[in-house]
């Protein structure tokens, strides 16, 4: 299959380089111009949970060189996608596939708004802890589970398609019915480790051991879950502490992305994370005051950084 990712930072560079590894033709599209040379003069190089390769592939800062896809993949941050998607369109022909896949809310839904809400899947991945060691190479702790769904739902034979697609690169998938679900479960997790661990600067692990930064940090993903369930949405899950708490586990020594941004000097995504819990619980009647903390507490440190106004 011929596949694009828009947005080649840590985690569209582990699909590119696994899915590229399994045979797929792989174009990566990306605006870090040192990245995309790296890319194409010795190819791109992931180590990590899934060991260690590099793999050749197509790579380009110009989305229309990549010509029509068979299947677009999103992978940029959530204040990137509208776009992401915008650069997208070059990429399509009648039958492509997109698939919009960023933490916290909102970036699926921006994608379709531009690309077409019959056009665009959802995916949430959670698990992976990646980071770039520098152009052309990428590192991942874990390699836990990719999770896909339709806007409307259920299942689709696109979808599991698409979710084929995933495995062949070694994935592990699973397909929803409920977008709800998949898309609250990993962000119950990212409201737990992003914002703390980006203001304390420290690794989930360490957040996880000191008891008054968990406190904070489970007390943020408690929030979260109240806010889900007050909405109806479905989760499997019974207890969001002990459940954030194995997920933080199986990645002990990774730092969020919002932490990464912060060492990169970047603005970060805090807004589609924490900061979209307290107006999400404010429309329920309910409060959050430890996403109200930790939001405001990243903002402060990115105006301090320069890289926010």
């Amino acid at each position: 299959m011929k596949i694009a990712i828009v947005g080649t930072g840590a985690m569209g560079s582990v699909y590119a380089a696994l899915l590229g590894a399994a045979g797929h033709e792989m174009w990566a599209i990306d605006a870090w111009r040192e990245h995309v040379e790296a890319m194409r003069t010795h190819g791109l190089r992931l180590e990590g949970a899934s060991g260690d390769r590099t793999v050749k592939l197509h790579a380009s800062t110009d989305a229309a060189q990549a010509g029509p896809c068979d299947l677009v993949i999103i992978a940029t941050k959530a204040m990137h996608v509208e776009q992401a998607a915008q650069s997208a369109r070059s990429l399509l022909k009648d039958d492509t596939m997109v698939l919009s896949i960023q933490n916290g809310l909102g970036g699926p839904d921006t994608a379709a708004r531009v690309l077409g809400r019959e056009r665009v899947m959802v995916g949430v991945v959670g698990g992976f802890g990646a980071s770039m060691r520098g152009p052309g190479h990428a590192h991942h702790n874990g390699w836990e589970l990719v999770r896909l769904g339709e806007f409307g739902g259920p299942v689709t034979p696109r979808l599991q398609k698409v979710a084929q697609v995933w495995e062949s690169g070694g994935f592990r998938v699973k397909c929803f019915d409920d977008i709800d679900q998949l898309v609250w479960e990993k962000l119950i997790c990212n409201v737990c480790f992003s914002g703390t661990c980006s203001v304390t600067e420290r690794t989930i692990a360490e957040v996880m051991s000191d008891p008054d930064t968990w406190d904070v940090a489970s007390g943020c993903a408690r929030e979260a879950y109240e806010v889900a369930v007050a909405r109806g949405v479905k989760l499997d899950i019974r207890d969001p502490v002990e459940y954030v708490r194995d997920f933080g586990s199986k990645i002990p020594n990774a730092r969020p992305s919002m932490l990464l941004d912060h060492m990169a000097g970047r603005m970060s995504e805090i807004e589609s994370i924490n900061g979209a819990i307290p107006p999400a619980a404010a429309a329920l009647g309910l409060k959050a005051p430890y996403n109200t903390v930790i939001s405001a507490l990243v903002r402060a440190k990115e105006r301090r950084m320069g890289v926010r106004k």
